[in-house]
């Protein structure tokens, strides 16, 4: 019985020191995605889910893993901050100055940044403080908008979906028309179509609408990670999401879904450190 005890005290104790570690670090994963349709190879990096988490003073520990990376582009997939009525938004901004002093940066929009704007009786100001901040930072903020990029044959657009495709119970399935009417479809199949689309569970809906490779996050890598399981639950607090993290390939197109920097709701991860990822296009 004294053994058993030990043993349990022994997994709870390395259980907490992992949660410690794991809620505090982050590494950074690369992709490489052949699409066929450019002339030469871009490097993106990727940030999504910070939730207004520091690594270092002003977050300069990301700042020095970008800079590894030596990306062409920088894309942000939101929730970079969290959506609580105590909420600095302005703790992103030092972050957002200087990744766009370096690289040219789009930012596109999760569900936190959404609901700042549409619910102002419950947080105030601080959707209309982000957004200037975000403005002022110089970052390109793309919200149902495209950008044609003028040196490649590559379009970079985002998505910001309604609420009703984040319930967590009797979710509507997102369709081809839903997205379309959101953003209509580029139709010039000669260039890239990458699309930021914070949510990954409509992925077939962004490959109907014509994405060859979207960029999501959201699903926070499924908050705690079990070996040839994946993630345990997502957002929904459903168990063992499909899209938990990592590269999908479905219809035609390419997912690649980030495993987030940060956390909210359930304030912790377990082994599954956050993640900046690199993306080598060609």
């Amino acid at each position: 019985m004294n053994l058993l005890v030990d043993v349990i005290v022994l997994l709870a104790v390395f259980i907490i020191v992992m949660i410690a570690v794991d809620s505090n670090r982050f590494h950074t994963v690369c992709y490489r995605v052949d699409t066929g349709k450019l002339p030469k190879t871009v490097k993106i990096a990727f940030l999504s889910d910070l939730h207004n988490k520091k690594y270092g003073t002003a977050n300069e520990k990301i700042l020095t893993a970008v800079e590894l990376i030596q990306p062409d582009l920088v894309l942000i997939g939101g929730d970079m901050v969290t959506a609580r009525r105590t909420e600095k938004v302005e703790n992103i901004f030092p972050l957002l100055e200087e990744l766009v002093k370096r690289y040219p940066v789009y930012y596109g929009s999760g569900n936190h940044e959404q609901r700042f704007k549409l619910y102002p009786e419950n947080y105030g100001d601080a959707g209309e403080r982000l957004e200037q901040g975000i403005a002022n930072s110089g970052a390109g903020r793309l919200i149902n908008e495209r950008v044609s990029l003028p040196d490649l044959p590559m379009d970079i657009s985002s998505v910001e979906i309604g609420r009703e495709f984040y319930k967590r119970s009797r979710t509507p399935s997102m369709t081809k028309e839903d997205m379309e009417a959101l953003l209509p479809a580029s139709g010039a199949s000669d260039r890239l179509q990458l699309l930021l689309a914070h949510n990954p569970e409509h992925f077939a809906a962004y490959a109907g609408w014509g994405a060859d490779l979207v960029l999501a996050g959201h699903m926070h890598g499924g908050i705690i990670r079990v070996p040839f399981l994946g993630g345990v639950i997502s957002p929904k607090l459903t168990l063992f999401p499909k899209y938990d993290g990592g590269q999908f390939d479905e219809e035609g197109s390419t997912m690649i879904v980030s495993r987030g920097l940060g956390s909210h709701t359930i304030p912790f991860r377990l082994f599954n450190p956050g993640e900046l990822v690199e993306i080598i296009l060609s």
